[in-house]
């Protein structure tokens, strides 16, 4: 299709700033810039990348931008290029910087937003690679409802220590070894310098690699896009496709809103669950269904993850990393068993303009591979994450039990309470925790903490130590896609605002059980209501700056941990102005 003469530039956001003799000021800007009077009176795409150096999942996206801006020049468009901020788990991990992580999905969300409105930007591709990065582009492509496509910047090769493939996870593990004498420095100096060997972000099922699965099963990224390992030049083909595409989707006026509907949340929740992935995705699909005004919860989130299968043997519970399912048949081979066994909804729309059936209709299973089972002689015939409630708590919470046979999916235990996660971590790293212990990890929560940190450096010690299934884990903050054994997360209401777990003390009894999907205390309702009583806010450090405007607007974790209203509440979107 030619783009240039199917495109009516006249309903166009980029009319405001490129169309009429009033809009001359605006036109010697772009003129300044290099464009000519052709590339000023085309469509105008933004092409929006996370890229920084704060990590490897984002050193490769500007590069590959360049791959989109080749894509979209080729079919009619102008390209726009422009970078927002990316805050990197695995550095901010174990420290006060990871209170910084989930607020930035909220601003590149809003930042994607602001430049697109600020500049009357008609399309939208999005680059990201790191944990949040990719829920807030995808977050800002449905709030602004313009054509978009989503461009997963690839994950990281596996490293080999001692001739075995590693990942950073066994890095954090590495840590808890080396704490009790397992490890020598020498080895924990070698195994350093070799866990990350090249660009992209974590490697297995962890949230970048959950999220980018998602990508594609929710219909905002081309089909086997988001599998590609970030060194691999086919990267490029892929995002110069996604630049001629969205091209394409602006002349049909395909639009973000048409693809995120609430089958298509479905899909997506069923590959998280599916592909053992991370926990996050219970923060994350809420969160961009918030933006098109879908109410889809962690309990919708959960009752998917209940009736699917889990099948993709992939860490942190599994054998495998993101590579090794690229490499035989990607994300399509996982979603086309899923569909011919009645788990996904063949008929939701996605960015290829073709529906999710028609774009598998010619996958063809591969028998010569053991990374993933059919849909119908799964690993577990139950997804790898599960939502518990009870009167601990009310709101839910979420954890993952890929790999975990069903006998430690039970656990009760005295509680041992934390108010930080520095605390715990400090009493693990100093073994004055017992087997049978669970630990409680409180104000940590959106508000609470603020920003609800990942504990990824406290369960991995754990692991370390030998004893990740002999204790549980349970906080109102997260847990890193990395985190494997019994740790909920998400424990809602949050300590913050009095819930349950704000209320405990040293000894009560705590009762998980991911089978029934329970999470309770051994304390009666009049307990807890004399507890709450004599319950008292906390302070926090956030008293100025980003962090405290966060706290003041961020929702609870089971719908998201949303900042704004959301699409619900919108009268006109951005793409209609």
């Amino acid at each position: 299709m030619d783009a240039r003469h199917t495109i009516d530039k006249s309903k166009l956001p980029s009319r405001y700033v490129t169309e009429g003799p009033a809009r001359a000021p605006h036109r010697s800007y772009l003129y300044a810039m290099g464009l000519t009077r052709e590339q000023i009176h085309q469509p105008l795409v933004g092409v929006a990348s996370c890229w920084n150096e704060a990590a490897p999942c984002n050193i490769s996206l500007m590069r590959q931008a360049q791959a989109v801006k080749k894509g979209v020049a080729a079919a009619a468009g102008t390209p726009r290029e422009f970078c927002t901020i990316t805050v990197t788990d695995g550095i901010a991990m174990g420290h006060r910087g990871m209170r910084a992580s989930l607020p930035s999905r909220e601003v590149i969300a809003d930042s994607v937003e602001l430049t697109m409105r600020g500049h009357a930007y008609d399309a939208l591709v999005g680059l990201a690679g790191c944990d949040k990065s990719l829920p807030g582009m995808m977050m800002a492509m449905v709030r602004l409802n313009v054509p978009s496509i989503f461009i997963y910047g690839g994950s990281i090769l596996p490293g080999t220590f001692k001739g075995r493939p590693v990942t950073v996870q066994d890095l954090f593990e590495a840590v808890g070894k080396h704490s009790v004498g397992a490890m020598s420095d020498d080895d924990l100096d070698e195994l350093e310098q070799v866990a990350c060997p090249s660009a992209g972000a974590c490697g297995a099922q962890f949230t970048a690699n959950t999220m980018a699965t998602v990508s594609e099963a929710i219909g905002l990224a081309l089909p086997y896009s988001a599998g590609a390992p970030a060194p691999y030049e086919i990267r490029d083909k892929f995002c110069a496709a996604a630049g001629e595409m969205v091209m394409d989707l602006l002349a049909r006026n395909i639009r973000p809103r048409d693809i995120v509907t609430r089958k298509a949340l479905e899909n997506a929740a069923t590959v998280v669950a599916a592909s053992g992935g991370s926990t996050n995705a219970a923060l994350h699909l809420p969160a961009i269904a918030h933006e098109a005004g879908i109410a889809f919860d962690l309990f919708d989130v959960a009752e998917i993850f209940k009736r699917t299968p889990y099948i993709a043997d992939l860490k942190p519970g599994g054998r495998y990393v993101a590579k090794d399912l690229f490499e035989v048949g990607g994300i399509p081979l996982l979603m086309k068993t899923l569909l011919d066994h009645g788990f996904l909804h063949g008929d939701c729309l996605t960015v290829t303009g073709r529906t999710i059936a028609e774009n598998l209709a010619k996958v063809a299973w591969n028998p010569d591979q053991d990374v993933v089972r059919q849909a119908n002689t799964p690993i577990t015939p139950t997804g790898g994450v599960v939502g518990l409630k009870g009167n601990l708590a009310p709101e839910g919470a979420i954890v993952k039990v890929a790999g975990m046979p069903p006998d430690r999916q039970v656990f009760s235990g005295p509680a041992r309470v934390f108010d930080n996660e520095e605390a715990c971590f400090a009493a693990v790293q100093n073994r004055q925790y017992k087997e049978g212990d669970v630990l409680v990890i409180r104000y940590e929560g959106p508000k609470g903490g603020p920003g609800m940190r990942e504990m990824l450096a406290t369960t991995a010690a754990l692991y370390g130590q030998g004893m990740g299934d002999k204790v549980a884990l349970i906080t109102d903050g997260r847990f890193s896609g990395a985190t494997r054994g019994f740790c909920v997360g998400h424990v809602g209401p949050e300590a913050a605002v009095g819930g349950p777990i704000g209320l405990l003390k040293d000894g009560d009894v705590i009762r998980l059980d991911a089978i029934q999907g329970i999470l309770a205390v051994d304390l009666s309702d009049e307990e807890l209501a004399e507890r709450r009583k004599a319950w008292t806010p906390r302070g926090n450090e956030a008293t100025s700056g980003y962090l405290w405007k966060y706290a003041q607007t961020v929702g609870p974790a089971v719908t998201g941990a949303v900042t704004h209203p959301g699409g619900a509440q919108e009268t006109l979107a951005y793409a209609d102005i």
